[in-house]
C-alpha cells in the first residue's frame, strides 16, 4: 500500500500525457479520497473529463502555476502534490525565454510556497534529462526548478512539507514524442529523418514513469533527486522498429539538442547512491534531518549516467514489442 492510498492528491499539469496516466493509475490502484486535476487548458480538461467520466473523486481546477493564489486555493486540504506542469519544447523555449522562466521557474516557486502554506505532506516534482548539464534554455529552467524543490526543504524545515524531484528521459508515446511522427511518415510512405545516426536516448514507458513517481512518495524524506535505472536505445534502432521498410536520412542535430542524454553529471555522481531500481542524488546541504538510504551503494569517482555509456540497451525487437501508442 502506498502513502498515497486513500489520500487527497493534486497534480499540476494534470491533463498532459503523464497526468492522464497518473489519474488512471490513481483511480484504479490508489483509491484517492480526492484527486485534484490542476491545469490551464479548458479544452484538455473537457476532453479528460470525457475519458474518466463523472468519477466523484475527481475535481477539476482551471489554473496556471504562475498564479500562486489559485494554487493556494487548489491545495486546500491536499496531502500530496505531483508537479508535472511545465513548458517543454526545446526550440520554442529559445524563441520565448521569458515565458519559460515564468512557468518553469516562477511557477515552481509558487508550487513550493503554496504547498508550504497549505501544509501539504509531500511534493514530487517531475524533471528531465535536459536539466543535467543543460545546453538549452528549457534545460536551464528545469535545473533551476530542481534546485528550488530541493532547497524548499530548508524553507519548510519547521513545517510538515517535504519536497523531492524525479528525473527521467524520453517517455514512449507521450505527446511530442518522435514515435507518432515516425509512424505517420511510415504510413505515408515517406523517408524517416534522423538527426544523427550516432544518437542515443534513455527510454521509459508512461506506466513505468507513473509507478516510479508513486514509489518515490513512499521512499522520500525530502531533498532527493531520484533517477530510474532504465535502458537506452539507438535512434536508428527505433526507426528500424517502427518503420522497417522506410529509408532514413540524416538532417543534423537541432539547436539545443544533445547527441547523447545525461541524467546524472559527474559532479553530481559524487553525491549519488545506487539502489535496486534507481539512483539517488543526495542534497548538498540538508538541515532538515535528511538521512542517506542505508542500502545505497556508493559509486566510483567520475560516475555519470549517460545514454551512450548505459549498461542496459533495448534491441530492435524489444522496441517493436513495446506499446508505442500516442497518449
Amino acid at each position: 500500500m502506498s502513502v498515497l492510498t486513500g489520500s487527497s492528491i493534486l497534480i499540476t499539469g494534470g491533463t498532459g500525457s503523464f497526468g492522464k496516466a497518473f489519474i488512471r493509475h490513481a483511480l484504479d490502484v490508489l483509491s484517492p479520497r480526492r484527486l485534484v486535476v490542476f491545469s490551464r487548458d479548458e479544452l484538455k480538461q473537457y476532453e479528460a473529463r470525457h475519458i474518466f467520466g463523472e468519477d466523484d473523486r475527481l475535481r477539476w481546477f482551471i489554473g496556471d502555476v504562475r498564479d500562486r493564489d489559485r494554487l493556494t486555493r487548489a491545495m486546500h486540504g491536499i496531502d500530496y502534490v505531483v508537479h508535472a506542469a511545465a513548458l517543454k519544447q526545446v526550440d520554442t523555449a529559445e524563441y520565448n525565454p521569458f515565458e519559460y522562466v515564468r512557468t518553469n521557474v516562477s511557477g515552481s516557486q509558487n508550487v513550493v510556497e503554496a504547498a508550504i502554506d497549505a501544509e501539504v505532506r509531500k511534493v514530487v516534482a517531475l524533471s528531465t534529462d535536459k536539466a543535467s548539464s543543460p545546453i538549452n534554455l528549457y534545460g536551464a529552467t528545469k535545473l533551476v526548478a530542481d534546485k528550488l524543490f530541493v532547497s524548499a526543504n530548508h524553507y519548510a524545515a519547521n513545517h510538515p512539507t517535504r519536497f523531492a524531484v524525479v528525473r527521467y528521459g524520453n517517455v514512449v508515446g507521450s505527446r511530442g514524442s518522435v514515435v507518432p511522427f515516425f509512424l505517420r511518415l511510415a504510413r505515408e510512405g515517406n523517408s524517416i529523418p534522423i538527426t544523427d545516426k550516432r544518437m542515443t536516448r534513455f527510454w521509459i514507458t508512461l506506466d513505468q514513469a507513473v509507478r516510479f513517481v508513486v514509489d518515490s512518495f513512499d521512499m522520500m524524506q525530502g531533498g532527493e533527486l531520484y533517477v530510474p535505472r532504465i535502458p537506452s536505445m539507438r535512434v536508428t534502432d527505433l526507426a528500424e522498429a517502427l518503420a522497417p521498410e522506410s529509408p532514413t536520412y540524416e538532417i543534423g542535430i537541432r539547436p539545443g539538442e544533445k547527441l547523447h542524454e545525461e541524467m546524472i553529471a559527474p559532479d553530481d555522481g559524487r553525491r549519488t547512491l545506487r539502489l535496486a531500481d534507481r539512483y539517488v542524488v543526495q542534497p548538498t546541504i540538508a538541515t532538515w534531518g535528511y538521512l542517506p538510504p542505508q542500502t545505497g551503494e556508493v559509486l566510483p569517482e567520475g560516475f555519470a549516467y549517460r545514454s551512450d555509456t548505459n549498461e542496459r540497451w533495448l534491441s530492435v525487437d524489444q522496441l517493436r514489442s513495446m506499446s508505442l501508442v500516442e497518449v
